[in-house]
């Protein structure tokens, strides 16, 4: 299958082209400069010009393949909303392109846009004024691509995608933790956060293309949910400096542009997941890997 990759040479999409041309799959990956396309290229993807907000770059794209994985996005917490349009017109473009072709859509979302405080399932829709609530208009418009020809799937991740090369949440309270001299949580520090080790969800991606039906919601889950204070701890431990806790009131004073997540309670299931695709998880949990010396060096 010639897939269409945009976000391809990010930190899980990097993974995921690897993922597919083992499996033996051809990679059309989306780049926008000289060292993105150089990176594809050493990979073994196909180079595609474009950006994520040149649409029509988008929908050549997709009408070029056989099937198309979404994995860009726009990470500025400082203009979130506009992020989050910006993804919604894109899948747009995507799904308009692939319509009534029957070809497969998978598209990234997060589980963090569930509600709060229960164990989120795949069956769950998006809840209003969550944590990544902006990114359901995208999933919106994936769920209502599979009534117009397109195997459309939506693939939730975890707050942490860790492994070798991540520079997500979790490597941001490291830093956080090393610069301010503690390492913090919030409250009493139960709240909880799933995770899944990178090669474990580039693995979930593929199945996603391969046979998810039209219209599912997949969650890429391999902890549950581990709580935070489990998690301050081993960064405490490891760059030795206390472990404390911050009051809900003054989270934004400790954590910056973090405050919007660390005190979320996220746990989240991926039992439907593994039981529709046949997925499974072989790599280390998040705590197992962060003890890994390759998370603390600088």
């Amino acid at each position: 299958m010639r897939v269409f990759v945009t976000g391809a040479t990010g930190f899980i999409g990097t993974a995921v082209v690897k993922e597919l041309i083992a499996a033996g799959h051809q990679v059309l990956g989306l780049a926008r400069s000289d060292t993105s396309s150089a990176s594809l290229g050493a990979a073994g993807a196909e180079v595609y010009r474009g950006s994520l907000d040149d649409l029509e770059s988008l929908r050549a794209g997709a009408a070029a393949s056989d099937g198309v994985i979404h994995l860009a996005f726009v990470h500025d917490f400082a203009a979130y909303a506009t992020a989050g349009e910006t993804d919604r017109q894109a899948v747009a473009a995507i799904t308009d392109a692939l319509a009534g072709s029957g070809k497969p859509f998978v598209l990234t979302s997060g589980t963090m846009l569930l509600a709060p405080g229960r164990i989120g399932t795949e069956e769950d829709a998006p809840a209003s004024g969550s944590a990544a609530s902006l990114r359901a208009p995208s999933e919106a418009v994936a769920m209502a691509a599979a009534s117009r020809g397109v195997r459309s799937s939506i693939l939730r991740l975890p707050p942490s995608v860790h492994g070798d090369g991540d520079h997500g949440f979790v490597p941001a309270l490291i830093g956080l933790a090393r610069d301010k001299r503690v390492s913090a949580y919030v409250g009493d520090g139960t709240n909880r956060w799933p995770a899944v080790h990178l090669l474990d969800a580039a693995r979930l991606y593929r199945l996603a293309l391969e046979k998810a039906p039209a219209g599912s919601r997949l969650h890429a889950v391999g902890d549950e949910g581990v709580p935070m204070r489990e998690i301050a701890a081993v960064i405490g431990r490891r760059l030795n400096v206390p472990i404390v806790s911050k009051a809900l009131e003054g989270v934004e004073d400790h954590f910056g542009w973090l405050a919007r997540f660390v005190a979320i309670d996220n746990p989240a299931s991926g039992a439907l997941t593994r039981e529709r695709l046949g997925w499974h998880t072989s790599q280390p949990g998040l705590l197992q890997d962060l003890e890994r010396g390759s998370y603390f060096e600088r």
